[in-house]
């Protein structure tokens, strides 16, 4: 028996960086109708369910596509409230652990993220010993080399010291940049833990081109460029 996979996307209506982002329109579709595409595309997702506190957006979403079966609580919504309770949330509003066997969020700010991307990460958690697949890319910068901290007094240092007997670069530890494409897991390891890193992660690692993470103007515009590269004019909604 196949597994059965319901798709999330977490939409607030509070963004500060980029107000009304998620339902912006890029290529002629919304923002958080891309993930909602995406999610339809993906083989095992039998429910596509949009977690908002704003109304707009749940109207958008059912547009789209998506079931908006409830509405996140205020105190969920705000800029300090971890998602991760978020996630529970919505894992108790559908049913629990029960309802379902797969968590994928598909986060609205990840518009270019292929069907391929998602369904890597799926698959690994489907067979590896992961409790959550994210997705990520390479790192332009290295910690060991490119990033510094300041301490206390002014004086810059190594954000991360290099391993030994490693002196350039290109010898150092590959790091990746966690992306927004894809987290993958269990409804019970949501329920059961605080956060991704408390039990065993895994990654995908996605190209640069389909990992942009639009929080700002600037990611927006770049957004932009991507997808009139892609796939040229925009697309009816």
């Amino acid at each position: 028996m196949s597994a059965k996979i319901f798709a999330f996307i977490f939409a607030r209506g509070g963004s500060k960086g980029l107000p009304g982002k998620n339902v912006r329109p890029l290529g002629g579709i919304p923002l958080i109708g891309h993930s909602i595409r995406t999610a339809r595309a993906c083989s095992g997702v039998q429910r596509i369910i949009v977690s908002t506190d704003d109304n707009e957006i749940a109207r958008v979403a059912r547009e789209q596509g998506a079931e908006v079966p409830f509405m996140r609580p205020a105190e969920l919504a705000s800029d300090t409230a971890p998602e991760w309770l978020a996630w529970r949330h919505a894992i108790e509003s559908v049913g629990g652990v029960d309802a379902f066997d797969i968590f994928l969020s598909l986060p609205a700010t990840s518009p270019l993220r292929s069907t391929e991307d998602v369904e890597k990460c799926i698959d690994l958690l489907e067979h590896s010993d992961a409790d959550v697949v994210v997705s990520m890319r390479d790192a332009e910068r290295n910690p060991y080399f490119n990033m510094v901290k300041a301490a206390p007094d002014g004086k810059l240092q190594l954000f991360a010291t290099p391993p030994p007997g490693v002196h350039r670069r290109q010898d150092a530890p590959p790091v990746f940049d966690l992306t927004t494409v894809a987290y993958v897991t269990r409804p019970e390891f949501v329920l059961k833990a605080n956060r991704i890193f408390d039990g065993t992660v895994r990654g995908v690692v996605v190209p640069w081109e389909r990992a942009v993470d639009i929080d700002t103007e600037n990611d927006f515009a770049i957004a932009e460029l991507l997808w009139h590269k892609l796939y040229g004019k925009p697309t009816a909604s």
